[in-house]
């Protein structure tokens, strides 16, 4: 079952459009329905919320690259590398660099 509904309730009740969190959440259920561009949208919405949100980076060039987008995934990725990098975050930076080598 979807929580796409009470995600986007919850949207509509916060200031400024949302937080990075419910954002993220809202692009990780259009992507679980397979709703390629509602969730890059979603996922763009997070990062400009937070744009040091890591995983946001990776699950967005998951979309991209799932809906044959090898480039724009690529380009999301080398983004994300960077902003994991100035993060500290070993983790993200190591997830998202394999993902980018699987892709080139």
């Amino acid at each position: 079952m979807s929580r796409l509904p009470q995600l986007l309730k919850l949207l509509a009740v916060e200031p400024g459009g949302g937080d990075a969190f419910t954002l993220y959440g809202v692009a990780q259920e259009y992507a679980k329905l397979g709703d390629a561009p509602k969730a890059i949208e979603f996922y763009d919405k997070c990062l400009l919320a937070d744009p040091a949100y890591c995983y946001a980076y990776y699950h967005k060039a998951k979309v991209q690259s799932d809906h044959d987008d090898p480039a724009a995934a690529a380009a999301t990725l080398r983004t994300g590398i960077e902003v994991a990098k100035r993060a500290g975050d070993g983790k993200a930076l190591s997830e998202m660099t394999t993902f980018l080598d699987s892709l080139t």
